[in-house]
């Protein structure tokens, strides 16, 4: 069967098809408001806003699984009392529904603790697993190596987004979708015992989707303006991912296409940075 991979227009989520289907999110961080009152930012709890909006992509797709891909909780180390409160609601409100799959970011430390009694809710292991040949992790960890046979990745983590900066400074920040390769030399050197070829299907030459943040409040990476270390997982920092040739989609469906061609225009380049004490401009 043909998978299909649809995301929902004007909105953080995904539809993924194949013998079932399943409606993927990301970074949803419950209890963040917990974290910004601890810094002097008083906001209400957007949880029942979260899952309102949830409900309607489950009234409108019917899925048969809901693929929650990291970052479920917000607060690290600790488990907040917003997050006790919330989140096994959250989850028994979902599973309602559909099965829940969670597959734990780094931001999840404890989430066992968290799932509610009876509920049709699966912890996966950090560093991904395959469904329907299609594989999922939260991207900060190096995978699973035998997540390379699927025919797709996907990722979280980085929040996705392209900024665009006009000559005064102003700037609009737009959360986008990322598709593209990766690199097969960086991973056959890191997994240098095991020999990744096509030949045996243990290499499939998977095309990896970076999902954007679910929860507005979280910011995001800009990636027209990041290079490889700027941005956050090994499979980033150690160049395992193809970013230059990576095509680049907005919430609303326009194709912005590759990111090296982004970054040349006036308004959308790797800005100059200071480490060190030393200016670094884009790599050639």
């Amino acid at each position: 069967m043909t998978i299909e991979i649809e995301p929902i227009i004007e909105e953080p989520a995904l539809i993924v098809k194949n013998e079932t289907k399943a409606l993927v999110l990301a970074d949803i961080h419950l209890g963040i408001e917990w974290d910004l009152y601890r810094s002097g930012i008083t906001i209400p709890s957007r949880m029942e806003h979260g899952l309102k909006r949830i409900r309607g992509y489950i009234r409108e797709y019917s899925p048969d699984r809901i693929i929650l891909l990291g970052d479920v909780k917000h607060n690290v180390p600790q488990i907040s009392w917003q997050e006790r409160d919330e989140i096994p609601y959250f989850l028994e409100s979902l599973a309602e529904h559909a099965h829940v799959d969670i597959f734990p970011g780094n931001h999840d430390g404890g989430i066992e603790y968290l799932l509610p009694e009876g509920g049709d809710v699966k912890v996966h292991p950090v560093r991904g697993a395959i469904i329907e040949d299609v594989a999922y992790f939260h991207g900060h960890t190096w995978p699973d190596p035998k997540l390379f046979s699927a025919s797709y990745i996907i990722v979280a983590h980085n929040h996705p987004t392209i900024r665009f900066t006009d000559s005064l400074g102003y700037a609009m920040v737009e959360q986008s979708w990322i598709r593209t390769r990766l690199n097969i030399d960086v991973f056959r050197n890191h997994f240098n015992s095991l020999d990744l070829k096509e030949e045996d299907g243990s290499w499939n030459d998977p095309e990896l989707i970076i999902v954007p943040s679910f929860n507005e409040l979280c910011g995001g990476v800009a990636f027209n303006e990041s290079l490889h270390d700027d941005l956050l997982g090994p499979m980033f920092s150690s160049e395992g991912v193809d970013i230059d040739k990576a095509q680049v989609y907005l919430l609303d469906g326009t194709q912005l296409g590759a990111l090296k061609n982004i970054r040349k225009m006036e308004d959308s380049r790797v800005r100059k940075r200071k480490r060190n004490g030393k200016s670094r401009g884009a790599k050639k």
